[in-house]
C-alpha cells in the first residue's frame, strides 16, 4: 500500500505535466467544433491543487501564447476588411458565424483571465488570523 501512495504522491507533484494542457486544448476544440463552452479554468485549478509556479508555467507556455494569438485573429475576423490578412482569416474562420466567434473569442479571454487571476490569488502573503 506505501508503494501505491508514494506513486500517486509523484503524479500529483507534477500537475502541469501534460494533462493541463491536454484539457485546455480539448475544451477549445469542444468550443470550435460543438459550440460546448465546457471549461472554467479558475475552478479547475482550484480543483487540481494547483500551486501558483503551475499557474505562471501555464502564463509562459506556449499554448498560452497560441490562446491569446486565437484571440487576435478572431477579433480581427470580427472587424473585416479587404486587405489580403482579412481574406486569409475569412478563410480560417469563415465557416464560423460571426455570433459564435465572439463567444468563442470571450471562451479564450476567460482562460486567460482565469490562469492570470488564479495566479494572482494564490501570491504569497501573510495569513490571516481566525477568532476564537
Amino acid at each position: 500500500m506505501s508503494r501505491n501512495s508514494q506513486v500517486l504522491k509523484r503524479k500529483q507533484s507534477g500537475l502541469m505535466d501534460r494533462e493541463v494542457y491536454e484539457v485546455v486544448e480539448q475544451s477549445i476544440d469542444v468550443a470550435f467544433e460543438q459550440q460546448k463552452f465546457q471549461l472554467k479554468f479558475y475552478d479547475y485549478l482550484r480543483v487540481i491543487d494547483a500551486k501558483r509556479k503551475d499557474a505562471d508555467e501555464f502564463i509562459a507556455s506556449s499554448t498560452f501564447k497560441e490562446i491569446k494569438d486565437m484571440i487576435l485573429e478572431l477579433d480581427e475576423y470580427l472587424k473585416g476588411g479587404q486587405d489580403n490578412e482579412h481574406k486569409q482569416l475569412r478563410e480560417a474562420y469563415g465557416h464560423i458565424p460571426k455570433p459564435q466567434a465572439r463567444k468563442i473569442k470571450q471562451f479564450l479571454e476567460g482562460i486567460l483571465e482565469d490562469a492570470e487571476r488564479y495566479s494572482y490569488d494564490r501570491r504569497p502573503g501573510r495569513k490571516t488570523k481566525r477568532s476564537k
